[in-house]
C-alpha cells in the first residue's frame, strides 16, 4: 500500500459485493483502513478480500442480511472482536427498483424500505456506540459513517416514487443524527450519487430495465470508483472539518 492515511482504523462497508461497495472497500484498504466487508453473496466477498489482501490490505469477509436485524448487529460485532475497534462505517447497501407506482408488486416497496431505510438503521444502531467510542479514544480523536443516498434523495422523479422516499428519508435520518452526534467528533456524511455504471438497475423488471437503458443510452455513467473517491475525500478531512453532504451527477447529467 503506498498511503496510509487510515492506517490503524477499521471500516465496515456493507454491500460491498460489487459496485460503490466493492469500489469502497478496496479505496479505504488502499489508504491502510483493515476493512470488514459485508455482503449476502460470500463468494464475491472472498474474491474481493483476496484482491485487498494482495495488494497488501487486509479484509474480513462478513456474509451478512444487513435486512435482519441479528445479521446486521453481527456484522458490527463481528467486526469489532476480529479487528479490535470500529472507526468508520459505510452504510451502502441499497436496491433501486423503479416504474410506475400504478403497476408496481407491493413486494418491491417492501424490498426497497426493508433494505434502504430499516437494513441501513440497523447497522447504524449497531455502530453508534463503537464510532462515538472510536471518536473519543482512537488517535485521530473523530470517527465517521457515510450513508450511501442518491440524487433520488433530493429530485423526486416519475417512475422512481417509493425509491424517492427511502432516500428522502435517509437523507432526513443523516442531518438528524449529525445534529446529535456532530460535537462529538461522530461525522456524519450523505453521498448522492446520480447514474452509475453498476449493476444496481438489472434488478429491475425487463421493462423497466429497457426505460432505463434507452434514458442513459447516450450518456457516460461514472464509475463506482468516482463515488468512492468521495467517500475517502470525506473520511480523511481534518478533525475540524466535516463535510455532511456530496451531491455527485455524471458530467451530462440533467436531472
Amino acid at each position: 500500500m503506498t498511503n496510509s492515511t487510515l492506517t490503524g482504523t477499521v471500516a465496515l462497508v456493507t454491500g460491498a459485493s460489487s459496485g460503490i461497495g466493492e469500489a469502497t472497500a478496496l479505496a479505504l484498504a488502499a489508504q491502510g483502513s483493515a476493512v470488514a466487508i459485508a455482503a449476502r453473496r460470500a463468494d464475491r466477498l472472498r474474491d474481493l478480500a483476496d484482491r485487498i489482501e494482495a495488494a497488501g490490505g487486509s479484509a474480513l469477509v462478513i456474509e451478512a442480511d444487513v435486512t435482519q436485524q441479528s445479521d446486521a448487529a453481527g456484522a458490527v460485532s463481528t467486526t469489532v472482536q476480529q479487528l479490535g475497534r470500529l472507526d468508520i462505517l459505510i452504510n451502502n447497501a441499497g436496491v433501486m427498483l423503479l416504474g410506475p407506482m400504478t403497476e408496481a408488486p407491493l413486494s418491491e416497496w417492501e424490498r426497497m424500505i426493508d433494505l434502504n431505510l430499516t437494513g441501513l438503521l440497523y447497522c447504524t444502531h449497531a455502530a453508534l456506540p463503537h464510532l462515538l467510542e472510536a471518536a473519543e479514544t482512537s488517535e485521530r480523536r473523530v470517527a465517521d459513517l457515510v450513508n450511501i443516498s442518491s440524487v433520488a434523495g433530493r429530485v423526486p422523479r416519475s417512475g422512481s416514487g417509493v425509491y424517492n422516499a427511502t432516500k428522502h428519508g435517509l437523507g432526513a435520518v443523516s442531518e438528524a443524527l449529525r445534529q446529535e452526534v456532530t460535537k462529538r467528533h461522530l461525522r456524519v456524511g450523505l453521498i448522492e450519487p446520480g447514474a452509475v455504471a453498476t449493476e444496481l438497475a438489472s434488478h429491475n423488471r425487463p421493462e423497466v430495465r429497457e426505460t432505463l437503458g434507452a434514458r442513459f443510452a447516450s450518456m457516460e455513467r461514472m464509475e463506482a470508483s468516482d463515488i468512492s473517491d468521495a467517500v475517502i475525500y470525506m473520511v480523511t478531512r481534518p478533525r475540524r472539518t466535516a463535510v455532511n453532504e456530496i451531491l455527485i451527477r455524471p458530467t451530462e447529467q440533467e436531472g
